[in-house]
């Protein structure tokens, strides 16, 4: 089912599908189930009884039973509604948009903010940095390389055409992209090391809505999968720390479980600070005061703060200064400015990575 349009129209998403021989006979909401998992049933039926689904060449076909035949060309208009707000203690949150540290004919490197999609999935639909950059640029297509978590803010590379995506997106399958992450903890160990090495191995065990949570296990066992992450703690007190994490393998929830694995939980963090019943309260929207007393801040404490990747035959370091919620809590907490902060993480940076870089802030 080939894709045909693609366009933000205002507060209006709107996609055209021509059917392909293969998918005729499949019934209309069978078609919507497919290509919108997030959508119940009920919701999908009611899609098309609002007119916001129709078979363009064959208007009289109105209802969910509806079969779609071979060259039906199927248009989907998704309005935008409250879906994508966050709320922090009942008030609504101010979203970022994201600054670009690099752009050129081929590719953008953005710092995206936090709460901002990579790009379109599920009830994420309009503030995405794929969707912001299409709408800027007046382009049909922006492509993703690789994604950040929502509430993860920082270095975000994109691609202008499928060429470079694809050579970028080589890059980063064959791991010669070197990245590193900005943190803010809580410390549950008293002295965390320095430096160290986290090598706990990760799996998603939990079935149905616990999926989303990573258990971690000793290096050596036989359950989960191999990863490693280098962490630097830059500075400390008595009950935080911030720093520095060089992930060398790309698991789900990486940083977020070593940081935990070793005592130094994100603050933020719904999920590993807080524990799963604190992160289903969130999510339903009966949060707690104290609930959010103990996050401290309203998403969880990571910012992608350098990417090194060769592009164009040199190696390039694009490197996010630290965002405003971050360094308005180091300031409070270590009283520190965050332009002191940026000076000191970039000098470690620099050292860490390959020192020919060419750096771009």
């Amino acid at each position: 089912m080939p894709l045909i349009e693609k366009l933000y129209d205002g507060d209006i998403f709107r996609l055209k599908w021509s059917v392909e021989p293969e998918h005729e006979n499949l019934r209309l909401d069978q078609f919507l189930g497919k290509h919108f998992k997030s959508l119940s049933r009920e919701q999908i039926k009611r899609k098309i009884a609002l007119g916001e689904c129709q078979i363009l060449n064959r208007p009289e076909s109105k209802k969910p039973s509806s079969k779609i035949k071979a060259l039906d060309i199927i248009k989907v208009d998704i309005k935008k509604d409250t879906n994508e707000d966050e709320y922090w203690n009942g008030q609504k949150l101010d979203f970022d948009l994201p600054i670009e540290i690099f752009e050129d004919q081929n590719i953008i490197v953005s710092n995206k903010p936090a709460y901002m999609s990579t790009h379109p999935t599920g009830r994420h639909l309009f503030h995405c940095a794929t969707v912001f950059y299409e709408q800027k640029l007046k382009t049909k297509t922006i492509h993703s390389i690789h994604r950040l978590d929502r509430e993860t803010s920082g270095v975000l590379l994109l691609a202008k055409n499928p060429e470079f995506a694809n050579k970028l997106t080589t890059e980063f399958e064959n791991s010669n992209v070197r990245k590193c992450y900005f943190f803010i903890a809580k410390k549950s160990a008293k002295n965390p090391p320095k430096e160290f090495k986290a090598k706990e191995r990760m799996d998603n065990p939990e079935e149905g809505l616990k999926k989303v949570i990573v258990q971690y296990y000793p290096e050596g066992s036989n359950l989960g999968k191999y990863a490693e992450t280098d962490f630097i703690i830059v500075n400390e007190n008595d009950q935080y720390c911030y720093g520095l994490a060089f992930p060398k393998t790309g698991r789900t929830h990486q940083i977020r479980v070593h940081a935990l694995a070793h005592g130094i939980p994100l603050i933020g963090d719904k999920l590993y600070l807080g524990g799963y019943p604190m992160f289903q309260r969130f999510k339903d929207g009966v949060a707690t005061e104290n609930d959010h007393s103990e996050m401290i801040l309203t998403r969880h404490a990571l910012h992608a703060t350098a990417l090194e990747i060769e592009y164009k035959g040199r190696n390039r370091i694009f490197f996010a200064e630290i965002p405003k919620d971050m360094g308005a809590f180091i300031l409070s907490e270590f009283y520190e400015s965050p332009s002191v902060t940026n000076q000191k993480i970039a000098k470690l940076i620099s050292s860490k990575l390959r020192s020919s870089s060419e750096t771009y802030i």
